[in-house]
């Protein structure tokens, strides 16, 4: 005969306290509504009878499946597992889970995955996707899906999101270069549809009309997509156009490893020919050759604030939308020097 299974009667029967003391502890959204022994005392109680709470049942009686789901667009750019596993340890603190998904960086695979996400039912959404217009955001939001954006934005800013003052980072690179001596530097940019690869850029443009440093159109270029193979493509096409520059600003480390790619296949050695500069500080940059100065993002904040305020909303669909904007912070390594007086 099949065992049967553990229910909330059986743990309030041996713990002697009501089912309703019960379902809180066993709750971590209202555990702290009971006091820390009575709390405990029915915890080890229930984990000794193998009691195991149905989220299926769960689900039916709440509305609610606690769970988020998560949707990056790359999922081997080193930078978003930080960020992930923090979004996993703040909701977990909460009894929820994370279902991750990859777009592969494919418009047309978000909008099917968020698709896919909202047909099992999940709370809400974090997404590190967004394209500055989005129709699967603004899907979202006018079907009043708790949302939070990681790391990009939308133009409208009509949505909570947790990015990086990206304009004050391309500052920090600038300004580092510029007390090295430099005073040609060239950009390697990401994609315009993003907020980071458009913020970024006109941060740099900003900078330049400013006079605090020298460029030129040649020396500037966006790629299609924050990838090494297109900052290696990249740092050769400015090269050929024949101007001087000794440095180079990426816009993000997979940019700043295309570089080192192009430097590397043309025999040149940065920083003593060229020094590149990159924005994220993902993990393994400073065990590159030579390590790489970069703009440091809080991983941790950013997948911390981004779960906090999506369970927020989840919690009060009417709670106000808003941006947190975290500052970066530059880690200079040596992958920057003085400029070569050759090549001024």
């Amino acid at each position: 005969m099949a065992k049967r299974n553990v229910n909330i009667k059986d743990v309030a029967r041996k713990a002697k306290v009501h089912p309703s003391t019960v379902s809180r502890v066993l709750n971590p959204e209202t555990r702290s509504m009971v006091s820390g022994a009575v709390a405990d005392r029915v915890s080890r109680i229930a984990h000794e009878m193998g009691y195991a709470r149905s989220s299926l049942a769960y689900g039916l009686r709440t509305g609610r499946t606690h769970t988020v789901g998560v949707l990056i667009p790359d999922l081997t750019n080193p930078m978003f597992p930080p960020i992930i596993r923090q979004i996993e340890r703040t909701l977990a603190e909460k009894g929820y889970i994370a279902i991750l998904a990859d777009s592969d960086n494919n418009q047309g695979n978000e909008s099917t995955i968020v698709q896919s996400l909202k047909s099992r039912n999940v709370d809400g959404l974090i997404l590190a996707t967004a394209h500055r217009r989005d129709s699967v955001v603004s899907t979202c939001i006018d079907e009043h899906i708790p949302l939070v954006l990681v790391n990009r934005t939308i133009d409208a800013h009509s949505v909570t999101a947790v990015i990086n003052d990206d304009e004050h980072g391309i500052y920090l690179a600038i300004s580092h270069l510029v007390e090295l001596g430099h005073k040609s530097i060239a950009y390697i940019g990401g994609p315009q549809d993003t907020s980071t690869g458009h913020d970024r850029y006109l941060a740099f443009k900003k900078l330049m009309r400013k006079g605090i440093f020298k460029s030129h159109s040649d020396l500037i270029l966006n790629c299609k997509a924050f990838t090494e193979a297109e900052g290696h493509k990249g740092f050769l096409s400015i090269l050929n156009k024949g101007r001087k520059f000794t440095a180079v600003v990426a816009a993000n480390d997979l940019l700043a490893l295309g570089c080192y790619d192009a430097l590397q296949e043309l025999g040149l050695q940065c920083p003593a020919d060229m020094s590149v500069t990159g924005f994220n500080d993902m993990p393994f940059v400073d065990r590159l050759a030579p390590p790489l100065t970069s703009l440091r993002i809080p991983h941790d904040e950013i997948g911390n604030q981004a779960a906090k305020l999506l369970l927020e909303r989840i919690q009060n669909s009417k709670s106000s939308v808003r941006t947190v904007n975290l500052l970066p912070e530059l880690i200079v390594r040596g992958s920057t020097s003085a400029p070569n007086k050759k090549r001024l």
